[in-house]
Order: structure tokens, then sequence, then C-alpha cells
């Protein structure tokens, strides 16, 4: 899938991470790519690379996700470029720790705009054209925590069950029209989301986390295979089943100890 005639791919929060991985992904099956981020040096060096590695096309469009013209900017630089999206990856994503009522409520409100707003916004910027070409796929990187309430991450969790209700709303809406979508739900994953997170501090409780290479190799593989929902790991699996079994209250508890974040001053975890 090489050449002038190669699907091309956009990939938000693609600088680093889950998105870095999912482009190296999509470039070794000769896809062409619109690498979107906030940090322009990191992307140009990405493209850079997969362009010699892959003998792809990559372009770079810088663009913060929490300004709330940001979708409609990228929309219309692609166009403006003579490009198309033939898939859209949903990557870009932040949260933070803490008790909502301590944390700053402007951020907060951010959190909103980059995992829900721009996301839908993007879906609804691309997903027409994908339909009149009557081709194309959607990748939304949600996360294990939109299964289940997020006390001291409430933001962020409930975030992801917008986008696991919203994907998988869509994902009936499009049965039928040669569009797939999957909704990628990662549970604790090796980034820097945990700095952004938590401001550096640490969680009492320690867990095992996945690579993000791991978790966009088997995102690429069930979004290829036309697959809705997928969860990468046993544990994750498990993390997102469990729940259905158990007591609400429970659950909020779980999570609740689970989040919480080590004194200043402790150990890493």
């Amino acid at each position: 899938m090489t050449g002038e005639h190669s699907e091309t791919v956009l990939i938000t929060g693609a600088s680093s991470g889950i998105g870095l991985e999912l482009a190296k992904c999509f470039a070794d099956d000769g896809a062409n790519l619109i690498l979107v981020a906030r940090t322009t040096q990191a992307l140009e060096k990405l493209a850079d690379e997969l362009q010699q590695e892959f003998s792809i096309k990559a372009t770079v469009i810088t663009a913060d996700l929490t300004q709330s013209n940001s979708a409609a900017k990228i929309f219309a630089d692609v166009k403006g470029r003579g490009l198309t999206a033939d898939i859209l990856v949903n990557n870009a994503g932040f949260g933070l720790h803490g008790a909502f009522a301590e944390l700053p409520l402007k951020r907060q409100l951010e959190i909103v705009t980059v995992n829900i707003s721009a996301l839908v916004e993007l879906t609804g910027l691309f997903l027409p054209g994908m339909l009149a070409r009557k081709r194309g796929g959607i990748l939304n990187v949600g996360s294990v925590a939109g299964f289940v309430p997020g006390p001291n991450m409430a933001v962020y969790y409930a975030s992801k069950a917008f986008v696991q209700s919203f994907s998988e709303a869509l994902h009936h809406e499009l049965r039928g029209k040669n569009i797939k979508l999957t909704n990628l739900c990662p549970g604790p994953t090796d980034t820097n989301f945990s700095q952004t997170a938590r401001m550096f501090r640490t969680r009492r409780t320690s867990v095992n986390k996945m690579s993000a290479e791991a978790v966009a190799e088997i995102g690429h593989e069930d979004f290829c295979a036309g697959k809705f929902l997928s969860v990468p790991g046993s544990a994750n699996k498990l993390a997102a089943i469990a729940p259905r079994f158990l007591p609400r209250a429970l659950v909020r508890r779980i999570i609740g100890h689970y989040n919480k974040l080590a004194p200043t001053g402790s150990g890493s975890a």
C-alpha cells in the first residue's frame, strides 16, 4: 500500500506514547500520515524517521487541542494542502489525579475539550468525506477507565465513558457503510500520561504497565480486523468486565483507593 494511492491516516497526539507507536504501525502498512500534536520539533523528527524507514509521506500539523477552534483549523489545513484523511485516529487525551474540587477547574475543562469536544468535532468533520467515498475508518483511543466511575480522577474517567458510549453508538450507525470504527481501551501504559496526570506525584498503589508499543500493535491489529472493542492485555480485559458483576459502591471504593496519590516525598508507584 505504498505510493500515490496509499491511504492517509491522521493521528492526533502523535508525538509520543501510543500515538507515536500507532504512527509506526500504520507507516509499516505503507500508509501516508498526517501527524498532529503541539510539539512541532518532535513531530518533524518523527516524520523524518518514518519517511526514511517506510518510504511513506508524513505531513506535520501543529495544533493545541485545548483550544476550542483547533479541530476546525486542522480540518482546514488538511483540505488546504489537498490531502484526504482516509482514517482518523483520535488519540490525543490527558487526565489529572486529585479530588475534583481541589484541582484547577480550567485545566479540568481542558480535559473535556481535548478528550471529548475535539474528538467529536474531528469525527464530525472527517466522517462525511469517508461516507461520501464509501470507505475509511476511525480509531478512537478510549480507556478501561471508561467502564467505571473514577473518584480522584473524576473528569478523566467520565470523558472516557463518553468516548466508549459515543464510539459504540457510532459503530452501530455505520453498519453496512464500509467504515471501520474501533475503540481502543488500554489500561495502565508506560507513557508520559502519568507525569502529566499526577504533576510528578505517585500513586499509593503500584501496577504493571503495558508498553505503548504493545498497546498500539494490538489496537492496530484489531482495527484492521474490523473489531469494535480492543482491550489489550488479559488483566485489562478483566478490569473492563469485572465491574459488571460488582456493586457500584464497591467499584467506586476500589477505584478511589487505586487513584489516591501518595504523600509528597514517598516512593514511586
